[in-house]
C-alpha cells in the first residue's frame, strides 16, 4: 500500500499519541494539528483551534515539512483527514463549552476537507453516544449487544456533541459522496494500563458499568484507523472501535444478568464477547485484534 498524506487532528491526546506512531510505522506521512505539540522525533506539528474555520482552511492547505518546501512544486493535497480533537468528556469544561468546541470543531474539519476535495475523513465518536456513560444515574440500554444500528441517546453534552458530530458528517458525505467514517472509540487503555488498572477492574467489574464494560487498545486503535484509511466506497458509516472481549473476567451473559437485569439480547454473543461490539469492524474492516488484555495481565 501507498503511503498516504494525512492531517491528523488532535493527535497529541491519549488516542493520538499512539495511532499517529502507528500510521507512520504504516508509511504514511502525517501532520498533527493539534494546541499541544507531540513530542515524537517524526511527527511534524501544527498549532492550530479546529474551532476556527480559517485556521482549518489554512492547516489543510500547509506544508508538511522543508522538504516539501524544496521540492518547489506546490503544496502537496492531503489524501486523508483524520479528526480527533476534542473536549475528551464531561467535567473538564463547562457543558456549553464542551458541546460548542466539539460540533463546531468537527463542522469546520470536515467542511474544509469537503471543500478542498479530500475525498477520505475519518472522524472520532464515542461510545458514550449510546447513552450509559455519562447518563445522570443509572440506566440501562435499550438491547445488547452494543451494535451500530442502535438508536442513540445520550443525555450529556459530550456524548450529544458526539451524535450531532456523526449527523454532520452524514449530511456533508450526502453532499460530497466522499468516504466519512465515524469511529464509537471504546474506553481508550494504554499498554501501562492494564497493569495498574485491570487487576481493581477484575475484582470491582461494578466500576466499568458505565463503559458497558469495554475498552480499545490505544495501538489497536492505530489499526482500525489504518483500516479505514484502506477501506474506500462505504459512503457514510459508523464504526464501534472496541476490542473482542469484556475489560473484566465474568462471561458476557452473567454480566448481563448482574449489570443490566431483563435487557433483551438482539442476538447470541460468545462467552466473553464484547457487550460493546466490535463485530462490524471485524466482518466490513478486517480488524484483528493484537493488544487483548489477556496478553498483559492476568485475572
Amino acid at each position: 500500500m501507498t503511503g498516504k498524506r494525512i492531517l491528523f487532528t488532535g493527535g497529541s491526546g491519549k488516542a493520538g499519541r499512539y495511532v499517529i506512531p502507528y500510521l507512520l510505522d504504516q508509511g504514511h506521512r502525517v501532520l498533527n494539528v493539534d494546541l499541544v505539540p507531540l513530542d515524537h522525533p517524526r511527527v511534524r506539528n501544527l498549532t492550530a483551534d479546529i474551532t476556527d474555520s480559517g485556521q482549518m482552511f489554512n492547516a489543510l492547505t500547509a506544508y508538511t515539512g522543508m522538504d516539501e518546501i524544496e521540492a518547489d512544486a506546490g503544496v502537496p493535497k492531503f489524501d486523508a483527514v483524520v479528526h480527533f480533537a476534542a473536549v475528551p468528556r464531561i467535567l473538564l469544561q463547562p457543558d456549553n463549552e464542551t458541546f460548542r468546541i466539539n460540533t463546531m470543531g468537527t463542522y469546520n474539519v470536515i467542511e474544509a476537507a469537503v471543500k478542498l476535495g479530500i475525498r477520505k475523513i475519518i472522524i472520532a465518536s464515542s461510545e458514550t453516544t449510546y447513552g450509559i456513560c455519562f447518563s445522570s444515574g443509572q440506566t440501562n440500554p435499550h438491547s445488547l449487544p452494543l451494535e451500530e444500528d442502535y438508536d442513540v441517546d445520550p443525555m450529556d453534552s459530550y456524548g450529544l456533541s458526539k451524535v450531532v458530530n456523526e449527523k454532520t458528517a452524514r449530511a456533508f458525505q450526502r453532499r460530497s459522496g466522499f468516504d466519512i467514517y465515524a469511529l464509537r472509540i471504546g474506553n481508550v487503555i494504554e499498554p501501562h494500563e492494564y497493569a495498574e488498572r485491570f487487576p481493581y477492574y477484575f475484582a470491582h467489574p461494578e466500576v466499568r458499568r458505565r463503559n458497558a464494560f469495554c475498552y480499545i487498545d490505544a495501538r489497536d486503535l492505530g489499526q482500525i484507523v489504518d483500516l479505514c484509511l484502506q477501506k474506500d466506497g462505504l459512503g457514510f458509516e459508523v464504526f464501534n472501535a472496541g476490542n473482542d472481549n469484556n475489560s473484566v473476567t465474568v462471561p458476557s451473559k452473567e454480566l448481563a444478568e448482574r449489570f443490566f437485569p431483563n435487557v433483551p439480547f438482539t442476538r447470541e454473543v460468545g462467552e466473553h464477547e464484547a457487550l460493546f461490539s466490535n463485530r462490524k469492524i471485524r466482518e466490513v474492516l478486517g480488524f484483528k485484534e493484537q493488544h487483548n488484555w489477556q496478553n498483559y495481565v492476568q485475572p
